[in-house]
C-alpha cells in the first residue's frame, strides 16, 4: 500500500503541473492527451519499485507502455492545435472564466488523476506481488490484449484517415473494423484492460480487477459509447441505419 501512496503523489505532481499548463494555455483538453500516458507513468513507477522481476511483470510493463504511448501520440496528433473540447468549453461557460481556472483543477484534473490510480489497480498488484511462472491465464491475457490493441489502434487509424477526407463529411464510417462494431476503438480499449485484469488474476489478485470493471463502465456508460451515440444520432442522419445493421460494442457480423 505504501507504493500505491507513493504513486498517488507522483500522479498528483504530474496532474498539478498539467493543470498549471492548461491555465496558461486556457485549454483543459490537454488532460485528455495525458490519460494514456498517466497509466504508463503509474505502471512504470510500480515496476521500478518491484522487489523482483519475473516475465509477467516485464511483459505487463511492455504492453502497458505500448498501449499508453500509442494512445498518447494519437490523441496529441488529433488534438494539438485544435480548439478546446466542447465539454470543457461548456464548463468554462457555465462557471465563468473567473472561477473555471481553479474549478477545473478539481472537476477535471484531480478527478482524472484519481481515476488513473483506481483503474491501475490490476497493474499495481502484478508489479508488487511475488514472482511466479506464467500460466495459461497469462497467455490468454496476451491474446486478449493483442485483439484489443488491434481493434483500438486499427479503429483509430481508420477513423483518422476517414475524417481527413473532406468528401466523407457527414458520412458514417462502416468499413474495416467499423463494419463489425460501431465502436471498435472503445471495444479494443475495454479488451486491453480485461487483459490486464487477467494478468492480475494470474498473479493471485482478484479484487484488483475492479479497475478494469470501472474502466469498462466509463467506456460504455460515461465518457465513451453513450456520449458519442447521443451526438451521432443527432448530427448524422445515416447513423440510424448504421445502428440497425451494426453491433453496438462487441464485434459481430453486420445484419443484412
Amino acid at each position: 500500500m505504501t507504493l500505491f501512496i507513493e504513486a498517488t503523489l507522483v500522479i498528483w505532481v504530474c496532474i498539478t503541473a498539467l493543470w498549471l499548463l492548461s491555465v496558461s494555455l486556457k485549454n483543459a483538453s490537454i488532460v485528455d492527451i495525458f490519460w494514456g500516458f498517466g497509466f504508463v507513468i503509474a505502471n512504470a513507477y510500480y515496476f521500478s519499485q518491484a522487489d523482483n522481476y519475473d516475465l509477467r511483470k516485464i511483459i505487463l510493463f511492455l504492453l502497458v507502455s505500448i498501449w499508453g504511448l500509442r494512445l498518447t501520440i494519437y490523441l496529441a496528433i488529433r488534438n494539438i492545435g485544435k480548439p478546446e473540447d466542447y465539454r470543457y468549453q461548456q464548463f468554462r461557460k457555465d462557471y465563468g472564466p473567473e472561477r473555471y481556472w481553479w474549478f477545473s483543477y478539481f472537476q477535471v484534473f484531480l478527478l482524472q488523476g484519481a481515476l488513473i490510480l483506481i483503474v491501475s489497480l490490476p497493474l499495481w498488484h502484478v508489479q508488487t506481488t511475488a514472482s511466479s511462472p506464467l500460466s495459461i491465464i497469462d497467455y490468454l491475457a496476451m491474446a486478449v490484449w493483442f485483439i484489443g490493441f488491434c481493434f483500438e489502434a486499427g479503429g483509430d487509424y481508420q477513423l483518422y484517415h476517414f475524417k481527413k477526407n473532406p468528401e466523407n463529411k457527414g458520412k458514417v464510417l462502416n468499413t474495416g473494423f467499423w463494419k463489425y462494431t460501431r465502436h471498435p476503438n472503445y471495444f479494443g480499449d475495454a479488451a486491453v484492460w480485461w487483459a490486464y485484469a487477467l494478468f492480475s488474476i494470474a498473479a493471485g489478485g482478484y479484487w484488483q480487477i475492479i479497475g478494469s470493471i470501472i474502466m469498462t463502465l466509463l467506456i460504455i456508460k460515461v465518457s465513451g459509447v453513450a456520449m458519442l451515440e447521443r451526438t451521432l444520432k443527432t448530427t448524422k442522419p445515416q447513423y440510424k441505419d448504421y445502428i440497425k445493421k451494426t453491433s453496438a460494442f462487441i464485434p459481430w457480423f453486420p445484419k443484412s
